[in-house]
């Protein structure tokens, strides 16, 4: 479909290209990951006021994984306090807790809950599935030590951008087989749901701004072990065989991206399987964008409806 950037969102990807800008796929995935985290300085917004952001480590039969847990100033509060734990995005390869630490302070204080934000394995030191196995890990632990944490079990949502939505609908998925605990809602940002990749938006040149389809590629090559992991639920969770009995949802998709076929999709058959959906599209924005509120104040305004959506659910 015709895609028209809205003014904002032209004036940074021009400035991404006026500043020579290299290509994700020309660099390795540690220089990659260097890149990304530098970035954030040019694109995060000032971080809200939090009441306190203490490190955690959570222990897995895989080693121990890093996590940050951000508590707001606002809290509430009632047998525990409701909780998000978050995804990074960066396809599977790139990203942290320091490239998403502004998202979630901003996502603590507008939903008014805690969130805890996961520092999952990445590729290609660690392979397919080695992201899951962290995510899914990471969601028991938190849910069996709610009581230390002050958590209330009933009110813990899954949530990420990007790869991160993509773990964060897996996670899902498993808690409602039995391997994990039961999840109150998911929060998926233009999330990637399946790697066969042949929706139109995967092929429409407007959308390969940022997340371009060749970088796509780079990370899937990077992520799966071989083309037979895409057929995986746990790689694309789109594959699952019903999406039935899913928590209620939050999906965001933006029109200049690739995914955003995927994500619309995924969200109409989440609606039909008879799950609560709230979706929202920005046309005029690309991949990318939720974490540039610096730049583009649609990210604000989007951490602003996610929070509402949080407060409302939980």
């Amino acid at each position: 479909m015709p895609v028209t950037l809205d003014p904002d969102a032209a004036f940074v990807y021009k400035a991404f290209q006026d500043a020579g800008r290299p290509a994700y796929e020309t660099l390795s995935p540690t220089e990659a990951r260097e890149y990304y985290r530098q970035a954030r300085f040019v694109t995060n917004p000032e971080p809200p006021l939090l009441k306190s952001v203490e490190p955690l480590a959570i222990e897995t039969a895989d080693g121990i994984i890093p996590a940050r847990l951000y508590t707001p100033r606002t809290l509430r509060q009632s047998n525990g306090v409701p909780c998000l734990v978050f995804f990074h995005g960066g396809g599977w390869v790139i990203g942290d807790l320091d490239t998403h630490d502004v998202a979630c302070r901003k996502l603590a204080d507008e939903g008014q809950l805690i969130v805890i934000s996961v520092d999952y394995r990445r590729a290609p030191e660690h392979k397919f599935p080695a992201a899951v196995d962290d995510a899914t890990a990471a969601t028991a632990w938190i849910s069996d030590h709610a009581k230390e944490l002050g958590l209330d079990t009933t009110r813990l949502i899954v949530g990420g951008d990007s790869a991160g939505g993509n773990l964060a609908a897996v996670v899902s998925i498993a808690a409602r087989d039995g391997n994990g605990p039961s999840i109150a809602g998911q929060v998926l940002v233009y999330p990637a749901t399946d790697f066969a990749m042949t929706q139109p938006s995967h092929r429409e040149p407007e959308t390969s701004i940022l997340l371009t389809h060749t970088v796509i590629r780079w990370f899937r090559d990077h992520y799966l072990n071989s083309a037979a992991d895409a057929e995986d639920w746990r790689a694309s969770p789109a594959r699952t065989q019903t999406l039935a009995g899913l928590p209620p949802a939050y999906i965001l998709t933006a029109g200049a991206d690739p995914l955003r076929d995927e994500g619309e999709e995924y969200a109409r058959r989440l609606e039909k399987a008879g799950v609560a959906v709230t979706y929202r599209t920005l046309p005029g924005q690309f991949h990318g964008f939720f974490t540039m509120g610096k730049l583009l104040d649609q990210a604000n305004v989007a951490a602003r409806d996610i929070g509402a959506w949080l407060r409302a659910l939980t």
